[in-house]
């Protein structure tokens, strides 16, 4: 076991965080991955009722947490008092300003965990009550904005809440997929990383077997940032924000014509929704981010977590031999 400040603020026992993804991250994959002693969130998402009430309903352990889409759950703020009193855990906030909601979970004695894409966002992040920061790069798969890669935003991030607010800490989020990628983020100055796209293709993953399939076999090169299935679906994405998907024939036909999809939005909306339950990711998204070329296979969630650790413990210790003294 690695052991950092994560593993010890959650008395956990690696120092791995499932992403809260909606819909991957149900009841099944949330509780796999805090049975395998990493933490598992729920994804809430954008406070899709129906959906976190039920995978909720499926919950079974203490320690399960719940992440949302900040900027639409706060048009329904009471699913958030169902999230604190239902999986007190964590509560983990992204893509808008937490400080209208950090006093309610701050107040319920709730862990506060806040994503973040600036050092300014970071430090308010701090200032209105997080315990910990996800600092995520541009590569990750779904939101985000396009600002800094992982590797150069991490430290960044790190160094200037070691000043500003030192009790906090960071999580490195994007890219990440295997072990190399967590032994990088500790390098970096993280305490440990939250992976997205490599649960997202796991057994317990609630997410189409065509969809996955196509992940299993790319190569690494077919994502892209762009905002056409907002705009089909009228998600009303704060301006910066775009998502990471997989290129398909659906992206390639409308990214660049964002106008005359707004002027279409009804009857490509039916396509959209017609694909997806009929498995075809030619038309339907599929939301991963740049990692897709490490992840060959469908385990299940307990062996990514294990794998993983077990990776990056072999990279940190290929080069812990001691220094030999000058002569």
């Amino acid at each position: 076991m690695i052991k950092t400040r994560l593993t010890q603020f959650f008395g956990i026992s690696h120092l791995i965080i499932l992403a809260p993804m909606t819909p991957a991250a149900g009841a099944d994959l949330a509780q796999a991955v805090a049975e395998a002693g990493g933490l598992g969130l729920l994804g809430g998402g954008y406070g899709e009722r129906a959906w976190l009430e039920a995978e909720s309903a499926k919950v079974t352990r203490s320690d399960v947490g719940c992440g949302f889409i900040t900027w639409s759950m706060a048009q329904q703020p009471d699913l958030l008092d169902f999230a604190i009193e239902r999986h007190p855990r964590v509560i983990m906030l992204s893509f808008a300003d937490p400080a209208p909601f950090a006093p309610r979970i701050k107040k319920a004695g709730v862990p506060l965990i806040c994503q973040v894409h600036t050092v300014e966002q970071a430090l308010q992040a701090a200032d209105v009550g997080a315990d910990i920061v996800v600092a995520q790069g541009t590569e990750a798969g779904g939101h985000g904005q396009i600002a800094r890669s992982t590797l150069p935003f991490v430290p960044t991030v790190v160094d200037a809440l070691s000043k500003h607010a030192p009790n906090v800490f960071v999580v490195a989020a994007g890219g990440i997929a295997d072990g190399r990628g967590l032994a990088a983020a500790l390098m970096l100055g993280a305490e440990g990383a939250l992976l997205g796209s490599r649960f997202w293709a796991t057994q317990e993953s609630l997410i189409h077997p065509n969809a996955k399939a196509k992940v299993v076999a790319a190569t690494g090169d077919e994502t892209i940032r762009t905002s056409v299935y907002d705009i089909v679906r009228k998600k009303a994405w704060p301006d910066g924000y775009t998502g990471r998907l997989m290129k398909n024939e659906f992206i390639e036909k409308w990214h660049g014509r964002e106008a005359e999809l707004r002027s279409l939005q009804e009857s490509e909306l039916v396509k959209v929704e017609a694909a997806a339950e009929q498995g075809d990711y030619d038309v339907a998204n599929v939301t991963v981010g740049e990692s897709i070329r490490l992840i060959g296979d469908l385990p299940r969630a307990a062996d990514v977590v294990r794998r993983v650790t077990h990776e990056a413990w072999v990279q940190l210790n290929k080069y812990a031999a001691p220094m030999e003294t000058a002569a």
